[in-house]
């Protein structure tokens, strides 16, 4: 049990009772709890399985390879049109958590068979814009920030999806989208002055060297 989730749950107002059910469910399943993208986080061996997110009008369970799950019950969903791996569960009762508490097991279970069996994502190249899974994983559980980076011009939003996407390990893509929320909730792009030295408003020219 990781202490971060604890402090995550015990923070939340709406969700709080539904959130502490569901991290029930999931360790019900063996799966390793953890603390990533600012959320819980459940794995096997290492490899990330679902992430546990609130929303304000719900919270929602993401499956990191949902795509592969055969989902009977049609309640997966792409958290954005560009998502390739990433499927979503949105809850807004404990009721609906009961009533589906043993499906949700056996989803649970089949995504960890598709983690144990090493299944990967063939991720289409094709759109100029194709957000990396961790990019998207954020978005799943991170509404605001969603809405934040859909703020941003197309420029902005390209200039970071094409920072996030250069770096060949997922840690790393996790690491980079970390390192500039606020900046985004700032509505400011990858090269935008965030200082308010610039002499080249809206871009940074370096003048933020000058602080102390």
């Amino acid at each position: 049990m990781n202490s971060n989730v604890v402090d995550y749950i015990s923070k939340t107002e709406e969700w709080q009772t539904e959130l502490a059910l569901l991290r029930q469910i999931m360790l019900d399943c063996a799966l390793t709890e953890e603390f990533k993208w600012r959320s819980p986080c459940y794995t096997y061996n290492n490899g990330n399985v679902i992430l546990l997110g609130r929303f304000k009008d719900a919270c929602v369970v993401s499956f990191v390879k949902g795509v592969f799950l055969r989902d009977p019950l049609k309640i997966l969903t792409k958290p954005g049109e560009n998502s390739q791996s990433v499927r979503t569960i949105k809850i807004t009762s404990t009721a609906a958590i009961e009533k589906l508490r043993a499906e949700l097991k056996t989803y649970i279970f089949e995504a960890i068979e598709v983690e144990k069996a090493g299944l990967k994502v063939a991720l289409n190249e094709s759109k100029t814009l194709d957000f990396p899974d961790e990019l998207l994983e954020k978005f799943s559980i991170d509404n605001d920030f969603k809405n934040a980076f859909e703020s941003l011009t197309p420029g902005r939003q390209r200039g970071y999806n094409l920072f996030f996407t250069a770096a060949k390990q997922s840690i790393t893509r996790a690491a980079r989208i970390e390192k500039y929320v606020d900046r985004i909730f700032k509505g400011k792009g990858i090269n935008d002055c965030v200082c308010g030295l610039s002499k080249r408003m809206p871009n940074c020219d370096g003048s933020h060297k000058t602080l102390n």
